[in-house]
């Protein structure tokens, strides 16, 4: 398939990156420099958009990315300090995520590139948040498991240096995000609910109620989240509201410590299964601040080299697409000039070493 520009298979990315994201309901721009420091990462949020709703309404945040995208990119040039034909290539998250919100981003960065005159490069939103673990501490070993987790995935990867990476194991049903966001919204936390229903938890004790934790046979790293819900909503049925609202922080609690025991439990056992000694914990619900401190005691305890992004580059942003792409465009990637979101997940997933 021949690129927007057939002589830029040889440019030598040298320079700074621009990163798009535009996946679900936040708009965002980065500037990444040659040597991999972030020098820029702007996020517009869509929360006010669809609050009212309790989630994201697909048709409103693509209007929502139109509206801002120019907006953000200039912002971010400006706060790296960069005139564009400073720029030596730009990635945009290609898929997961929702369609109309997809074409915005990728529309915009192959026009963008054209009219620059510099290479473009499709990346996975998952490769953008493995991607995150190394922002920080690029000194992370290449080598180690990656769990993704996230309010649409839940998937464990095996990172080789020579290899990318290798799917472990992923979730049979709801991804941990949502099963935050729909417990939130069972409890009435309001949204974005992950960050509400945690906010409450730390208030609760996540021993006075107990809920039931999935386990798979036969030592599986495979997840399920569906029957946790379930357990919330017969629970809360089986309740009047003066005693809901009276035990509310200790339904957070343990709802909370339910999906979270079952995140570290996985994730090391996948440690322990691969022969790595370093794990990544990485998108959206990695910022939860139950999940941190219990991944940080059992590496702690078993010896683990842990890397968990600081929240700035937890949730949906651009530095981890610019860092991504980047790696993408020196090994020689490029965006076809047909080329079009995808919104459901690859089958594969191969993150340049």
């Amino acid at each position: 398939m021949k690129t927007c520009l057939n002589a830029l298979a040889a440019v030598t990315i040298e320079g700074p990156i621009l990163g798009i994201e535009t996946s679900c309901d936040e708009t965002a721009a980065a500037v990444v420099g040659a040597d991999g420091t972030v020098l820029s990462n702007v996020i517009s949020s869509q929360h006010d958009v669809h609050a009212r709703f309790g989630g994201v309404v697909p048709e409103l945040a693509s209007r929502a990315h139109v509206e801002a995208i120019e907006h953000i990119v200039v912002a971010a040039m400006a706060e790296a300090g960069l005139s564009w034909n400073k720029l030596t290539g730009i990635a945009v998250t290609q898929g997961p995520g929702l369609a109309g919100a997809l074409i915005v981003g990728v529309n915009y960065a192959k026009a963008l590139a054209y009219a620059l005159g510099i290479p473009v490069v499709g990346v996975s939103h998952l490769e953008g948040h493995i991607a995150s673990a190394w922002l920080q501490d690029p000194s992370f070993p290449a080598s180690c498991v990656v769990l993704v987790v996230s309010g649409g995935h839940t998937h464990l990867y095996r990172k080789i240096r020579e290899e990318g990476c290798r799917l472990l194991a992923c979730t049979r049903d709801d991804a941990a995000g949502e099963a935050f966001d729909k417990g939130a919204q069972m409890l009435g936390l309001g949204f974005p609910g992950g960050p509400a229903l945690d906010r409450v938890a730390q208030t609760g004790d996540p021993r006075k109620i107990r809920f039931p934790k999935s386990s798979m046979r036969n030592g599986s790293l495979e997840f399920s989240f569906s029957g946790l819900k379930t357990s919330l909503l017969y629970r809360l049925q089986a309740m009047d509201q003066s005693q809901i609202t009276a035990t509310l922080a200790d339904l957070a609690a343990g709802y909370q410590e339910a999906i979270v025991t079952v995140l570290v439990d996985k994730a090391f056992a996948a440690v322990r299964q691969s022969g790595a000694r370093a794990l990544a914990v990485v998108g959206g619900v990695s910022a939860n601040s139950r999940l941190r401190v219990l991944l940080r005691e059992r590496a702690e305890r078993e010896n683990v080299h842990l890397s968990i992004p600081p929240l700035r580059y937890c949730t949906d942003n651009a530095a981890m697409i610019a860092a991504a792409g980047q790696q993408a465009l020196r090994a020689g990637r490029r965006m076809p000039c047909d080329a079009e979101p995808h919104a459901t997940l690859e089958p594969t997933l191969s993150v340049p070493s």
